[in-house]
């Protein structure tokens, strides 16, 4: 297999829900106006807590500072799977579960804290610039590495990394083992043709923008069982939208289109706190159990929480599954 470090340098920010209005213009040209904006790489996810937005460079400088404004530190790039000449999106059923193992829990073993992000075609493996040495030096007796550079794949030897590699600290303790919040919703998760996207356009703007208002006093027993989730993704020109069927019915059904069996998801929520950036093996802890069972999986680190999506047919088997994990001795 080929594992590619892709041409982008990435920051991961946070916007608040008070602070939203601040941002819209900038946001919107990022979505819409492709033609004003050089920027590649962009994803928007709404969570309850906030809206986590990851983007280039170029994508960044659109964004003002402001008090509204969270940015983790580090600068990141974007890794991608290639199995028999297409991305690990070649078997889309399998997901994150197809680079597990051989991805997701080595890193985690040398203490390399990754970011998640799952789309329609395919799954990006976010490491901090800094780490990059040591992703490559454990990676590579798995993959052939590859670096884009200029829209070229660039060979990575060996030789390249090994001076001055040192490994991440001291040997890991265990991973702590997180709660985890199984909501009712129903999740699609679906592809666009650009060229449509003005068609959606109004009721795209509806659904990110101005879906925050208050609720009605007197919840049903099934609302508080739900969780806001929205994620819109744009990277080199291809479309990735996850959202619940309630959201998803707002949408001309004849444009969004999803894999031939029309498959529903349900998600597993990660984190009673918010997780932060540096602890290491949150994705492994999840991956690596359901890479074990063979069950797909989507999965999407945000600001605050991570969240696996599973096939709905596979969430009694997932639920039982992390309910043995926190009774492990040590958890």
């Amino acid at each position: 297999m080929d594992l590619h470090i892709l041409d982008h340098r990435l920051r991961v920010t946070s916007i608040s829900k008070t602070g939203l209005v601040h941002f819209t213009h900038p946001l919107i040209k990022l979505i819409f106006l492709r033609n004003r904006s050089r920027c590649k790489f962009f994803s928007l996810t709404e969570t309850p807590e906030n809206y986590t937005v990851v983007l280039d460079e170029e994508g960044f400088k659109e964004l003002q500072p402001s008090e509204h404004l969270q940015v983790e530190g580090s600068t990141w790039l974007p890794l991608n799977v290639v199995s028999n000449g297409n991305a690990s999106s070649s078997s889309q059923a399998v997901g994150v579960t197809k680079i597990a193992k051989s991805v997701i829990a080595p890193l985690a073993e040398q203490k390399v804290s990754v970011f998640m992000l799952s789309t329609y075609q395919t799954d990006f493996i976010l490491v901090r610039e800094k780490d990059l040495s040591v992703v490559i030096h454990t990676l590579q007796e798995e993959f052939n590495i590859y670096r884009e550079v200029g829209g070229e794949s660039v060979p990575v030897h060996h030789q390249d990394t090994q001076n001055g590699l040192q490994k991440n600290g001291k040997d890991a303790a265990k991973a702590t083992v997180h709660p985890v919040l199984i909501p009712e919703n129903q999740f699609c998760v679906m592809s666009l043709d650009p060229d449509t996207l003005p068609a959606i356009a109004t009721t795209l703007i509806d659904v990110l923008f101005y879906s925050n208002s208050p609720k009605e006093e007197g919840h049903s027993s099934e609302d508080l069982q739900r969780v806001k989730f929205f994620s819109f993704s744009l990277i080199e020109g291809y479309i990735s939208l996850v959202m619940d069927t309630e959201a998803q019915r707002q949408f001309p059904a004849d444009l969004l289109f999803t894999s031939s069996s029309g498959e529903l998801w349900r998600m597993v929520r990660i984190g009673g706190q918010p997780l932060g950036f540096d602890e290491c093996g949150i994705v492994a802890q999840i991956s690596q159990p359901l890479a074990d069972s063979d069950i797909s999986a989507y999965y999407i680190s945000t600001f605050s929480f991570d969240h696996a999506l599973v096939p709905e047919e596979d969430i009694v088997t997932v639920t039982d599954m992390l309910q043995r994990q926190r009774k492990e001795p040590g958890c």
